[in-house]
């Protein structure tokens, strides 16, 4: 492995603050932090009480909002990088929580009032539409491709995996980052579950009462340091991920995960040096600052804490990436950022919080993502020096083990081998009951004690379709205000698997991904690079498909012949012996529009490698 420190080449980002490096603010020395929150017409036209949105303005003149917001930032990250790249092995990892869920809605409206469905209306709809569109239009062909749907952790995972692509030599440069729009599902979703606030948001204090949602897009041009442009000012050294595996919304009350998270990007940085500031996840909810509070006091001591989504909004699959870049800025020109203070703080989720930007050297820096299914990640930003990061070899992955599961879950018998009430699982989606019956049927084959400790990534060809349009036909039939809380944390892609790291103790790095059609044969790719580079000793990988109403319309309006059908499969990775992975791993198939998809091509190309297995 290139185990070298990776620096920022390039940026773009559109943000409620403005375009390019203005979208990244963080106030002069002496400045209190600014913010860019303002009523939304959206949400106030809905009827929602929380009517607070930081909106970003795309120049992009694409007519779905999120693809416009991604496509402002490849526009601009690519106009900042050479035009020839002298044949530069390009990676492509970004982050959403939603993707394209404007035009989804559209999709259901359209089904819900029984009008057909075109292939112009159901192929925006999916979560990997806005990134399928932007590499169309810049003309991007990444030799490695990954879409992290981690809901707010999206794009701080999706930057860890650049940077092990980088280390892996798989990869020369990548582009990484995540991006969101904010639409009535996202707005009303959130309030539903009481996590949004009315008023400007309050992080760490006493009466705070939860976040304003944001919308952003940002991207950054990673390169190793010795082959980047020479004058870098800031090293990305370290990247951890874990799970709280203790609720799908709620956080370990101790911070555990993000604790997991923040030491494996310290040890796999090498710090030495104190940290002396804290990017937080910081969404002024309740729980969360007290668990964030806890992670940052065992991990740090008392640093200074810059919870930035009080300024510009929580960017949903964005957030880490917009937080990333300001504690970028702040390495970079030597300042602590100014934080949004409210008094009183609160005892229980004390933290040091600067009331002005003050000039201040910060020789690292911390940066802490959480997010639904108990995700959690961190990355670590240093000023350049001598490297310290210890040595790693890049570790062969074998298959360990392979089950599948068929399209129909017996849900007594899932509920009597997870030891847990019928009504538990019943009130788990068909996707997420699949995803657990084919852990379960893993842990039946290799023994539970094999899978504790390991982590998980679940893909799927069309993720949460099904889940989604169930949600909003709610939404459609009550009005946004009387959604059904307990639906929408299962409409995030990673819910799947935060059930799984739940009930089989996976506190490994937890997250879905959905590239495409082939999103099962990107979560086996993914996870073999988290194994070869030493993140996890094993990886549970996931490819399921519930096949419901809104998958079918779907495929069937799609233009290309597809070999489809609802399941699931489960392998287990490890670095001990085992059979090898089909070679060449990487992007397995590049074409998103045809050929099987989902758990079927991930069951075929097991049953090519290994006859034995995957039928």
């Amino acid at each position: 492995m290139r185990r070298e420190p990776a620096v920022v080449v390039a940026m773009g980002a559109v943000t409620a603050f403005g375009h390019g490096e203005e979208a990244i603010a963080i106030g002069a020395v002496g400045e209190a932090a600014p913010t860019a929150l303002s009523l939304d017409e959206t949400a106030r036209d809905a009827g929602l009480t929380r009517q607070l949105v930081g909106r970003a303005v795309p120049r992009s003149s694409h007519p779905d909002r999120a693809t416009a917001l991604l496509d402002d930032a490849f526009a601009q990250v690519l106009a900042a990088l050479p035009s020839d790249r002298g044949g530069a092995r390009l990676g492509v990892a970004v982050g959403t929580s939603s993707g394209g869920m404007l035009s989804a809605e559209a999709f259901f409206r359209a089904r819900h009032e029984g009008l057909p469905v075109a292939p112009s209306l159901s192929e925006p709809a999916t979560y990997f539409a806005p990134l399928a569109t932007c590499l169309e239009r810049h003309h991007l062909d990444p030799r490695r491709l990954s879409q992290v749907v981690a809901a707010c952790a999206s794009s701080t995972i999706a930057i860890g995996l650049a940077l092990r692509w980088l280390e892996l030599d798989v990869c020369d440069l990548v582009i990484a980052g995540g991006y969101d729009a904010v639409g009535l599902f996202v707005a009303a979703g959130f309030e539903g579950l009481r996590a949004t606030s009315p008023s400007p948001p309050r992080p760490f204090a006493r009466d705070r009462d939860g976040m304003v949602l944001g919308e952003a897009a940002a991207l950054v041009a990673l390169q190793r340091a010795t082959d980047a442009p020479p004058g870098a000012r800031v090293w990305l050294t370290g990247f951890g991920a874990s799970a709280d595996a203790t609720h799908i919304t709620a956080p370990d009350r101790d911070g555990g995960g993000l604790v997991r998270a923040g030491r494996a990007a310290l040890a796999d940085a090498g710090v030495a040096d104190p940290i002396a500031l804290v990017s937080a996840h910081g969404t002024a909810t309740p729980y969360n600052d007290s668990a964030e509070a806890r992670a940052i006091a065992a991990l740090a001591g008392r640093p200074h804490v810059h919870p930035y989504k009080a300024q510009l909004g929580h960017t949903l699959g964005a957030a880490g990436v917009v937080e990333l870049l300001a504690l970028h800025r702040a390495l970079a020109e030597g300042c602590v950022p100014a934080a949004v203070v409210s008094e009183p703080q609160d005892p229980d989720a004390s933290v040091r919080l600067a009331r002005t930007t003050s000039a201040e050297e910060v020789p690292v820096g911390l940066k802490l993502s959480a997010a639904f299914g108990g995700v959690t990640a961190a990355l670590v930003l240093q000023q350049p020096g001598e490297a310290a990061r210890p040595p790693r070899e890049a570790r062969p992955v074998g298959v360990m083990a392979v089950v599948t599961v068929e399209a129909t879950v017996d849900r007594e018998a899932l509920a009597a081998t997870l030891g847990v009430p019928l009504d538990r699982i019943a009130r788990i989606d068909p996707l997420g009951q699949l995803t657990l019956a084919a852990v379960a049927a893993l842990a039946d084959a290799v023994g539970r004690d094999a899978l504790r400790g390991a982590g998980i990534v679940a893909g799927h060809a069309l993720a949460t379709l099904d889940t989604n349009e169930r949600f909003f036909e709610r939404l459609l039939d009550k009005g946004a205000r009387r959604i059904d809380p307990r639906q929408f944390p299962a409409t995030s892609p990673n819910a799947g698997a935060g059930h799984a790291s739940i009930f089989f103790d996976l506190v490994g790095p937890c997250f879905a991904v959905a590239r495409g059609l082939d999103g099962g044969l990107e979560a086996l790719e993914v996870a073999a690079d988290l194994v070869a580079a030493g993140d996890a000793d094993r990886m549970v990988v996931v490819a399921a498909d519930d096949g419901g109403p809104a998958a079918q319309a779907w495929l069937a309006a799609h233009p290309a012949p597809v070999a489809f059908a609802p399941g699931a499969v489960a392998l287990l990775l490890g670095c001990e012996e085992g059979r090898p992975l089909p070679q060449p791993l990487a992007n397995l198939t590049a074409d998103h529009a045809r050929g099987a998809a989902g758990q079927v091509a991930l069951r075929r190309v097991i049953a090519a490698c290994h006859p034995s297995e995957g039928q």
